[in-house]
Order: C-alpha cells, then structure tokens, then sequence
C-alpha cells in the first residue's frame, strides 16, 4: 500500500515537472503577445504657451513639474516668455535652467513673442538678432532638454540651413514627430518693402524640411507624422493658391499660405495620418479636441496643457486627455 502511494506520489511529482515549463512557457507567450499586440504605444505632453499673462514662469514650471509625474515618451513646450518680457540673454537662461530640471526628456518650440515680436532699445525689430541668440541658447544640442535626453535631429544637420537649428525630429516607435518654427503673428509675414527677407528665407527652409519629413514618413511606412508649431496653419479650412498669391500684394497676406498649401499636399499623398498640433493664443477652444477631416487632424492648445496616448493598429490612433486625468 505504501509502495503505491510512494509511486502515485513520484509519478505526480513528474508530470508536474514536465508540465511547469510548458505551462511557464505558455504563459510567458501569453504575457508577451500582449505586448507584441501593442509594441509601440506610448504617450506624450505638450504644454501650450504658459505667458499669455502675467505668472507665466511659474505656470510653466508647475506644468513641467506636473508632466514631470506621467510616464511620457517627452513633453513639447511652446515659448519660454511672454511678448510684455524682456528679450534679454539673462532672461533666457534663466529660462534654460527651468526647462533643464525637467524629468522628462522636453522639447522647445520657439513662440512669437520669445523672437519674433522683440524690439530693440530703439524700437526696431530684434528679431533675427534674437532668433539666432534663440538657436544658441536652446538648440545648440542634438538631443532635448531635461534630465532624461531624447536624441533630435535637427535641420542645421543639413549644410544649406545650419542657422534652422529649431527645426527638429525624432520618431517613437511607428510614429515621426517634428517641430516646424512657424510663429503665431502671421508666421512673421511683414508686408513692409525691402524687411520681409527673414520670412522668405525661412519658409525656403521650411519648404525642404516637411519634403523631407514627409519622404522619410512614406519610406519607412508610418502610421503618423505629428508636426508641432506655434501658429494655426488652418490646414483644415485650405484656401486656393489664386488667394494667397493675391494676399501677398496686400497689407493682409496670409503668411501661413504656403505651408497649408505645402502640408495638405504631403499629407494628401501620405498613406497614414497627419496631425497638426499649434498653441495659437488668437482664437483657443475651451476644451481642447483633435478635429479630424480624413486623414489630418488639428489639435490646438492655447495655453493649456494635455497628454496624448498613442496607440498604433488603431482606428483612433491618438486619444487625447487632459494632463490633470493622469494625476
């Protein structure tokens, strides 16, 4: 009787055995399936343009404190001082240091107001003077800023534009993401005679970065390009190239003509989505939403702050949440 138990005992003992790896196996499959189904789903920040009032430096660093908390593949910034701040080089360190002690890994995008719409002790533009100061100061690194560095690269790379250091790209799993320095005071069109050679030579600038953008996007097979700009392009609402060419006579030229031209036509012959983010202050929506019309999407943010969940192989692909639901 003893003898039969002491069998039945080892004989389960041995199927046991031969059954644990089987078993492990099966469920490490099953845990690794899971994440195979959904490999490259992440999640990212965008803060809007914190200084259209007063207490903008610390409604930024709150928001960089509070993105700092999330698990976020990065965090996109839009302008580091307001238009009634001083365009000063103390300031913009000041400014640096911030945006340094960020954990996550954080991208700037340049603001009208942090370039664009200065003005020297005289009262005349500052622009480029301080653009280029900009460049030096932000994006002199071919990585982000933050604890955590995210490697970027920059449209300086390329040897016909080494000024456009601001220009970046980087690409998380099947998604490419870029900054275009587009600024909000009409993409700083000026239709004064003889003074607009700064929007020319930059929209000749621009013009080659979304060609490249968009030609790396339908090599690799994207599922997205997510293109980040402080100005609305209205990409949405397209008008004929007929109009934009009148404008340009006008004291009213659209400066954004040509980049919604530009972008509904690279997206159009783009096989995945395209999604356009701004952080305009001119015309923000109380709640933010992605507005989608086919293929391209807008989202734009004001001065307010959201997280984006990406989810690749699906119909939604971004689902958009207020940073305030993660905490």
């Amino acid at each position: 009787m003893k003898r039969r138990l002491l069998a039945a005992v080892l004989s389960s003992l041995v199927l046991l055995t031969l059954a644990w790896p089987a078993a492990a196996q099966k469920l490490s499959k099953g845990a690794g399936s899971v994440q195979q189904a959904d490999p490259d789903r992440h999640q990212f920040g965008i803060i809007g343009h914190s200084f259209h009032a007063s207490g903008g430096e610390a409604r930024l660093k709150q928001a960089i404190s509070d993105e700092s908390e999330a698990a976020l593949a990065f965090v996109v910034v839009t302008g580091i001082k307001g238009v009634e701040e001083a365009c000063s080089d103390r300031l913009y360190a000041r400014r640096r240091e911030l945006l340094d002690d960020a954990k996550r890994p954080l991208i700037v995008l340049p603001a009208s107001s942090d370039w664009s719409e200065c003005k020297n002790s005289a009262g005349r533009s500052a622009a480029i003077e301080r653009l280029n100061r900009l460049r030096e100061l932000l994006y002199g690194e071919s990585t982000s800023l933050g604890v955590r560095k995210l490697a970027l690269t920059r449209l300086s790379t390329n040897t016909k534009f080494r000024s456009y250091a601001e220009n970046a790209h980087w690409q998380v799993g099947d998604v490419l993401y870029a900054t275009v320095n587009l600024p909000a005071n009409n993409n700083h069109y000026r239709p004064e005679a003889g003074r607009n050679s700064e929007f020319e030579d930059r929209m000749v600038a621009n013009r080659f970065w979304l060609n490249r953008l968009f030609a790396m996007a339908r090599r690799q097979q994207l599922a997205a390009v997510v293109l980040f700009s402080e100005g609305d392009v209205k990409a949405l609402a397209p008008r004929s190239g007929l109009r934009g060419l009148l404008d340009r006579a006008t004291a009213n030229a659209d400066g954004f003509d040509e980049p919604r031209r530009q972008i509904a036509t690279l997206a159009a012959k783009f096989g995945g989505r395209v999604l356009l983010v701004d952080s305009d202050l001119t015309a923000p929506k109380a709640v933010p939403a992605i507005e989608w019309r086919g293929k391209l999407g807008h989202l734009s943010l004001g001065s307010q702050a959201v997280e984006v969940v990406v989810t690749p192989g699906t119909a939604q692909l971004f689902t958009l949440q207020s940073a305030a639901d993660e905490k």
